[in-house]
């Protein structure tokens, strides 16, 4: 199983691949849900580490459904990542009525056919998950994975909507499903043993004192990654 954990900065980044995590989310912003981090953070990123980085594109927090305004600035984030030398993004855009923006999202493919995309929780606010898991699967080319409590406030919540999208994504062989927001160290077996992902999203549950403010707590790490590997 793949651990994914977020990242602010290249001293976290470099932290986080040292103690076993196989991709980053890079974030700013973290108590706004997480938006598109500088150029400058951006290349620090990309060149302290040499796994997967995925970088967040998000220009505000207000919303899922973008303007041409938003959308202008978010094609040029998506062109700058490139540019660093990456490839992958973590990106999500809805239509006003909670359904996928499949406009925007073949807008942002056309920018490069080698993006390798995280479709993020704007997943979480769609009307029906199973449409539009369906959806992205026409995409599935570029969007590699979902991120996603299955529609609820954590994965505790959401575990048996998790489930049947794990179960989805194998019959449909679409984008993979990686659960993330409320897993911990120490329920992440129970979740597993229901969802049975093979990939999972870490944010402040592995930091000291559960805080993104604080550095990775090297213990609850190295127990997590002993858990998913064996």
């Amino acid at each position: 199983m793949k651990l994914e954990v977020i990242a602010q900065n290249g001293q976290e980044a470099k932290q986080a691949e040292e103690l076993g995590a196989d991709r980053i989310e890079l974030v700013s912003a973290i108590q706004e849900g997480g938006l598109t981090p500088s150029y400058g953070t951006i290349k620090q990123v990309l060149s302290s580490v040499s796994i997967p980085v995925q970088v967040m594109i998000r220009p505000h927090s207000y919303h899922y459904y973008y303007t041409n305004a938003d959308l202008q600035i978010i094609y040029e984030d998506i062109k700058n990542v490139l540019e660093l030398g990456g490839n992958g993004i973590v990106f999500g855009a809805l239509n006003k009525d909670n359904t996928i923006n499949e406009k925007v999202l073949e807008n942002v493919m056309e920018i490069s056919p080698q993006l390798d995309i995280t479709f993020h929780r704007a997943f979480d606010e769609v009307t029906s998950l199973h449409d539009a898991y369906q959806t992205l699967t026409k995409y599935k080319q570029n969007v590699k994975r979902i991120l996603t409590s299955g529609g609820e406030r954590d994965c505790v919540a959401g575990k048996s909507k998790l489930q049947e999208l794990v179960h989805t994504a194998k019959k449909l062989d679409g984008p993979k499903i990686m659960p993330g927001s409320g897993l911990t160290p120490e329920n992440i077996q129970d979740i597993h043993k229901t969802v049975n992902a093979n990939q999972y999203h870490f944010g402040k549950a592995i930091r000291i004192d559960q805080t993104l403010a604080n550095p990775f707590n090297q213990k609850k790490i190295t127990n997590l990654t002993n858990t998913l590997k064996n």
